[in-house]
């Protein structure tokens, strides 16, 4: 526990207003694939699923949710593109506003960490470039194998803005099926990452080359989605310094300041601010997994952290392997405003309160993250004072 702290009157556990939502603590429901949505429509699993992690004035994200019929890199992803899928979402949705939380929507389009099984008419990903994912990353098929990624088509400059049309499009889906806004993945080396990274981007256009130019992308969705459904309904996410399936760049600290730059001017600009900016933190594994040579780097990433915090006039949250005690330094420190959780989020329906009083933790089977079955490994994790009943083992983080 951190030290001198009362987890009752911890700031992770106390109000938050962000922006016009009225929050009653700080631990999100980070947005987290599960490959449940069979055929892209959300169904009664995802009800379950997400009402279990609902608490009144909680704030949850969903997972990636599609936002065209070339966005889909894993089975069973969620869309937001067509009636259907809106209309299967207020299901969901009005399952969480029941339940007193607010919830918003993460647009998503992976651009090249897909495969033509994935694609229309078993068409080539798109992406900023042609380059491949090396074959040190796999995708998941359909089948439940893997594969590795193929050579993506590089978007021509004039396509672009049909894929901005379809981020906005998406945006205003989203309202229609009742959400209370829209977090954007600019995130962990899908499309809009592909354009913000210079290990990835090598375009030669005005989308390319300079900070300015691969910014370019992700400014022009953000206004689209902005002038469609306002500020106070859009957040944004990035990764600056995460490489996930090769989305390495030169100098995160300088890319991570060129987006929140834009952003503040942005707001500077609509008089309104964006709902959250989304940061991760580059943690993926969780403490005590890494080399012992690691705590300078762990000490980097802070700095980096701190500075982008610093530097957004806004809500800031974080994620990325963060524990308890991580959770509660971090909001007692200011080094953020709201911090989500993914995989402890998995295995634990009732966080919020486990977290609170300081209960053991179900550990998660990541061999059920990307399954299809409805309830195994998604609607099965038992509430406190369950875990008898299913052996599952527990733990303290």
């Amino acid at each position: 526990m951190v030290d001198g702290e009362d987890p009752i009157t911890s700031p992770l556990f106390r109000p938050y207003k962000m922006g016009k939502f009225h929050l009653s603590h700080r631990v999100v429901l980070a947005p987290m694939t599960r490959c449940r949505a069979l055929n892209e429509l959300p169904n009664q699993a995802l009800v379950e699923y997400y009402t279990q992690r609902s608490t009144p004035g909680g704030f949850l994200v969903t997972e990636g949710t599609l936002v065209s019929p070339t966005a889909p890199g894993f089975p069973h992803c969620p869309g937001i593109y067509t009636d259907e899928q809106v209309e299967s979402w207020k299901k969901v949705v009005n399952a969480i506003h029941a339940k007193g939380a607010i919830i918003f929507c993460q647009l998503w389009h992976v651009g090249r960490a897909s495969h033509p099984v994935y694609q229309p008419g078993g068409g080539t990903p798109i992406s900023s470039t042609s380059k491949p994912i090396s074959k040190a990353w796999k995708i998941l098929m359909p089948n439940g194998s893997h594969a590795n990624y193929l050579p993506p088509r590089a978007l021509t400059t004039s396509e672009i803005p049909a894929v901005v049309e379809d981020y906005r499009r998406a945006a205003l889906n989203a309202i229609r099926a009742g959400f209370d806004g829209i977090e954007l993945h600019g995130a962990h080396g899908y499309l809009i990452d592909q354009f913000l990274k210079d290990g990835i981007n090598d375009r030669l256009d005005e989308y390319g080359g300079s900070l300015a130019n691969r910014c370019r992308f992700l400014m022009q969705v953000i206004n689209a989605v902005v002038s469609a459904i306002g500020a106070e309904r859009v957040a944004v996410r990035i990764s600056p310094a995460i490489d996930h399936l090769d989305a390495s760049d030169s100098d995160p600290l300088a890319h991570g300041l060129a987006v929140v730059e834009r952003l503040n001017k942005l707001q500077q600009d609509l008089g309104s601010q964006l709902t959250y900016l989304h940061v991760t933190q580059p943690r993926y594994v969780a403490r005590g997994q890494t080399e012992a040579s690691s705590q300078g780097s762990e000490e980097e990433e802070a700095r980096l952290m701190r500075t982008l915090k610093n530097a957004y006039q806004g809500t800031f949250m974080c994620s990325g392997g963060f524990t308890r005690d991580l959770a509660m330094q971090a909001i007692k420190d200011q080094d953020a405003d709201l911090v989500s959780f993914g995989r402890l989020f998995i295995s634990n329906p009732d966080l919020v309160h486990r977290l609170k009083v300081n209960a053991p933790l179900n550990r998660y089977v990541r061999a059920t993250f990307y399954t299809q079955d409805p309830v195994v490994g998604y609607t099965d994790y038992p509430f406190l004072g369950q875990e008898q009943a299913t052996n599952r083992p527990a733990s303290r983080l």
